[in-house]
């Protein structure tokens, strides 16, 4: 494993013989595959390489909103190294891809080391939070056309791809709007040439121009996610 080339932004941090004893394997994410549900044990860390995965909240009614993202900079499964036992969200594939897992029990003893993975696992809550935080206060503050032009974006940035698979309903779940509004705020951006959008397939076409449509919030969780690994750089595996 330690002659392995990492994508994932954590595991990339880490020394050969810290990779080593996370006993890593790896795994393949299948489209809509559920990784956590809430109410059941975490049970492995999940380390995205490739493909995107969201976090929602679901209510009562059996609706959901998503309230995070995750790719090739995340651990899915974090929140159990700082005494989580089970989860409070459902997470699932978005767009297929590969990573790799260990126990949670083997992540647990290597965190508890305080060391390197510790730090950074610590770095990536707080990028997490800020995506979070940003999230909502831009559902709350911005226009359905910025936020959808931030969510293509950040979307987009996670998977590495310009073309993804998603349905207006989806769409519509993931941004707490109605599939009506959805559709037409997505035929506007595709009559400004910004988007392709044909038979459940999205294609961003123009990204800087998609850029100029989204709110400041798509920069604000770009930067976070992209460079936690470099705040406060100095660390040494």
């Amino acid at each position: 494993m330690s002659t392995v080339t990492f994508k994932n932004t954590l595991l990339k941090s880490l020394a050969p013989e810290i990779i080593a004893r996370l006993h890593l394997r790896p795994v393949t994410f299948e489209l809509e595959h559920e990784i956590e549900y809430p109410g059941r044990s975490i049970e492995h860390l999940f380390f995205v390489e490739e493909g995107m995965a969201s976090m929602t909240t679901t209510f009562q009614n059996g609706s959901q909103v998503e309230v995070g993202m995750f790719g090739y900079e995340s651990v899915i499964g974090v929140s159990a190294l700082m005494g989580t036992k089970q989860s409070l969200n459902r997470v699932y594939t978005q767009i297929a891809g590969k990573g790799y897992s260990c126990t949670i029990e083997v992540a647990r003893r290597e965190f508890r080391l305080g060391g390197v993975f510790q730090e950074m696992a610590l770095r990536y809550v707080q990028a997490q939070l800020v995506q979070v935080i940003q999230s909502a206060g831009c559902n709350a503050t911005h226009n359905l056309e910025q936020r959808l032009a931030r969510w293509l974006l950040i979307c987009a940035d996670r998977a590495h791809s310009d073309t993804f698979e998603m349905s207006h309903e989806y769409l519509a779940q993931m941004l707490g709007a109605s599939r009506p509004t959805v559709s037409t705020t997505a035929f506007i951006l595709k009559g400004r040439h910004l988007i392709e959008y044909n038979h459940g397939v999205i294609r961003i076409l123009d990204v800087s121009g998609l850029e100029k449509v989204a709110c400041e919030c798509y920069q604000v969780i770009k930067e976070h996610l992209n460079n936690y690994a470099e705040f406060e750089s100095g660390i040494t595996a």
